[in-house]
């Protein structure tokens, strides 16, 4: 039988980095337009869209390279919760119909990290431990 536990830590930041990197592509569409416009928001954005993007921004940089990983996960979760009820739940009950799977996924992904840690391969690995 494969040890499958040895490659947990390394499929945790595969994870993690796939994650913040398409967290941080909701940015990019918010801010440069790119890979396209969100459909349906006007431009210039929002106030609330300003703050969100920029949370997105921050906390995808910071989870990407693993530096402050559960902090930065704990908030972008936070954000994808009040985005499926705020910008979701309007239009619907059910997550297919109203169109925010992503969110709750986003939501629960960065949940786990919070708590698991962000795996192999972080800046909070490579870091000493504090002292009390």
């Amino acid at each position: 039988m494969i040890n499958t536990g040895k490659w947990t830590p390394y499929i945790l930041a595969l994870l993690r980095i796939m994650a913040a990197l398409l967290f941080l592509e909701h940015a990019t569409m918010k801010f440069l337009q790119f890979p396209g416009p969100i459909q349906g928001v006007p431009y210039p954005l929002p106030a609330l869209l300003l703050v969100a993007g920029a949370i997105e921004v921050i906390t995808s940089a910071l989870m990407l390279v693993g530096f402050r990983t559960r902090i930065a996960a704990f908030i972008a979760s936070g954000e994808m919760a009040a985005a499926y009820f705020m910008g979701h739940t309007p239009y619907g009950f059910w997550p297919a119909l109203n169109m925010g799977e992503g969110a709750i996924l986003f939501c629960f992904i960065f949940l786990y990290i919070a708590f698991a840690g962000g795996g192999a391969w972080t800046l909070d690995n490579a870091r000493p431990p504090a002292t009390a």
